[in-house]
């Protein structure tokens, strides 16, 4: 009887995995102070990347300056869009623009400087990632950064695209 109930469990749960998940309604800030709804985030019916960071978070300069180098090729072939998203803290939201700058980096840029959105999404660490299929559904998470996750993401993203 237990064997009977593992195996249900565990074949329910591997449909589970299956659902998609839409992103919770948080309201986050644009660097210029503008409000945005983080459950009408869209892409023009396109794939978008969600990255989590935060400026003193080494790991996630990292990942977002990889994927800085390559993100011209990827919106070309695919049109993702990929969203920044600051969790410094509100004392430390000046700092995110002049680092933003200094990367170079051509990302849409939000800030969650309560955690709001990190919150609602369960996010324990970061570099974080979110991969959101054209219709605002969570396809594919990933958290922490080693050189090369980066072309996990462009692999999700293609598949969605085909």
């Amino acid at each position: 009887m237990k064997k009977i109930l593992i195996i249900t469990i565990l074949m329910l749960s591997g449909h589970a995995g299956s659902i998609l998940a839409q992103l919770p309604a948080v309201t986050l800030r644009t660097i210029d102070g503008s409000n945005v709804r983080t459950d009408t985030l869209r892409n023009d019916g396109k794939p978008f990347i969600i990255d989590f960071f935060a400026t003193w978070c080494k790991p996630c300069n990292r990942e977002l300056d990889a994927i800085s180098e390559v993100y011209e090729d990827w919106q070309q072939e695919t049109g993702v869009k990929l969203f920044a998203i600051s969790i410094d803290q509100a004392q430390n939201i000046n700092k995110v623009k002049p680092l933003v700058d200094n990367h170079g980096w051509e990302y849409d840029i939000l800030l969650d400087p309560n955690g709001d959105l990190k919150r609602a999404l369960g996010i324990q660490m970061i570099p974080f990632v979110l991969v959101c299929d054209g219709h605002g559904n969570i396809v594919y998470k990933h958290n922490g950064y080693t050189d090369g996750c980066e072309s996990e993401l462009i692999e999700k993203v293609r598949e969605l695209i085909q």
